[in-house]
C-alpha cells in the first residue's frame, strides 16, 4: 500500500477556506510534483503560479504540480491524469490532491479510489482533511447533515478563519468536534506559518508514519467514554452525542481471532454501513505479536495494516466507532455475542 500513490480529500462545508488552504500547499516544498483534481480553476487562485496551459483542463504549476478540472466522472479523470502520466506528458506526480464541494459527501471519492478496478492497483487512500470555519462551524455542525459527515470523515480538522472569530468561541466549538469525531487531530490554521505534514504529509499506510498516526488515534480517545465487553454501557446521557453521532470506543479485553472478527465486521457494515461513519483501531490478534490497524469509512474498509510492534504497553484491542443512530449497546453486544459463539 505504500508503494501507491496517496490520494488525500481536501473536504469542508461551504465558505470554509478549504481553496485557500489548498492554495497555501500548493507553494509549500513538501507538495511539489503533486496533483490536484479541483473542480474550476475559476474557484483557486492560481494564476500567478501558472506556467503553462497543457490544454484546456490540465495546467502546470512552477512547483512542479500539475491542477486539473474535474470533467464528469471522477474515476475517468484520475485514469486519464495517470496515463498521461506514465506516457511522459506531465510531470510524475507522487501525490494527488482532491478538492471536493462544500456540500459534498466524501465517501463517494474514497469509494473511487479504494474499489475501481484500475485505480486501486496504482493509488491508495491518504488522509482525509476537513476544514471548519471558526466563524460559522459550530451553526454549521447544529444545522447541517453534510458538515457533520465531513467532520465525522475527517482524518485531520483544520480550523481556519480564527483572525476573525470570538477566541472565546472557540473551545465550546473544539469540543463540538471533539464529540463528532475524537480520534481527528485538530489543527488551528495559523496566517502565516503553515505546517504542511502535519495536515496531509502522513497517513497510516505510510511506512514512516504508520505508528504516529496509530498513536494520535489512542491519545484522542484516552479521555472518551470507553465500553468494555461484557461490562455496562454508558446511558445516552453520558456518551458523547451531537444529535444523532455518538462517538465512542470500545476495548476487547482478549486476543481475537481474526476470522471472527472480520466476518463480524463485514456483516456489521453490511447491514448499517450507512450509520457507521467511522471505525479506527487496533485489534490484538491471536497469535500475533504486534497490532493490525482497522480504518474503515461506512462500507469502505482499507486492507488491514500491520504495525511492527504496539504503541504503547497496552496491548488489548481497542475500536473508535463514531455512528448515526446507532446505539453503542447494540455494538457491544453483537461483537460480544460473536466472540462467545465462535469461541
Amino acid at each position: 500500500m505504500s508503494e501507491r500513490i496517496p490520494v488525500n480529500v481536501l473536504t469542508g462545508f461551504l465558505g470554509s477556506g478549504k481553496t485557500s488552504l489548498l492554495n497555501r500547499l500548493l507553494r509549500d516544498p513538501l507538495f511539489h510534483n503533486c496533483a490536484v483534481l479541483i473542480n474550476e480553476f475559476g474557484d483557486i487562485g492560481i494564476d500567478h503560479h501558472l506556467v503553462d496551459r497543457i490544454d484546456g483542463d490540465l495546467v502546470l504549476l512552477q512547483s512542479g504540480c500539475i491542477c486539473c478540472t474535474i470533467r464528469g466522472d471522477l474515476a475517468t479523470a484520475i485514469r486519464a491524469l495517470y496515463e498521461r502520466r506514465e506516457r511522459g506528458e506531465i510531470p510524475a506526480f507522487v501525490r494527488l490532491v482532491i478538492e471536493t464541494t462544500g456540500l459534498a459527501d466524501p465517501v463517494p471519492v474514497l469509494s473511487t479510489v479504494m474499489y475501481d478496478r484500475v485505480l486501486q492497483h496504482h493509488f491508495r487512500v491518504g488522509n482525509v482533511v476537513t476544514t471548519v470555519d471558526a466563524v460559522n462551524g459550530a451553526a454549521n455542525l447544529g444545522q447541517y447533515p453534510e458538515c457533520q459527515k465531513q467532520v465525522a470523515v475527517a482524518d485531520r480538522l483544520v480550523l481556519t478563519k480564527l483572525d476573525i472569530s470570538d477566541a472565546a468561541l472557540l473551545p465550546d466549538l473544539q469540543a463540538q468536534l471533539a464529540q463528532v469525531n475524537p480520534s481527528a487531530p485538530c489543527i488551528a490554521l495559523d496566517p502565516v506559518l503553515l505546517d504542511a505534514r502535519a495536515m496531509l504529509g502522513a497517513d497510516v499506510f505510510d511506512r514512516d508514519s504508520k505508528s504516529e498516526e496509530v498513536a494520535h488515534w489512542l491519545q484522542a480517545t484516552r479521555q472518551r467514554n470507553y465500553l468494555a465487553v461484557g461490562a455496562s454501557v454508558p446511558s445516552a446521557a453520558d456518551a458523547n452525542v451531537h444529535r444523532d453521532i455518538v462517538a465512542f470506543a470500545l476495548d476487547l479485553p482478549e486476543a481475537v481471532d481474526w476470522t471472527v472478527f472480520s466476518l463480524w465486521l463485514s456483516l456489521l457494515l453490511h447491514a448499517h454501513g450507512a450509520q457507521v461513519l467511522r471505525v479506527k483501531g487496533l485489534l490484538h490478534v491471536e497469535g500475533a505479536d504486534a497490532p493490525v490497524v482497522i480504518h474503515g469509512v461506512q462500507q469502505l474498509v482499507h486492507p488491514p495494516s500491520h504495525l511492527e510492534r504496539w504503541p504503547s504497553e497496552d496491548q488489548q484491542s481497542r475500536l473508535v466507532f463514531i455512528v448515526r443512530g446507532l446505539e453503542p449497546q447494540r455494538i457491544q453486544n453483537s461483537l460480544r455475542q460473536y466472540l462467545h459463539d465462535y469461541r
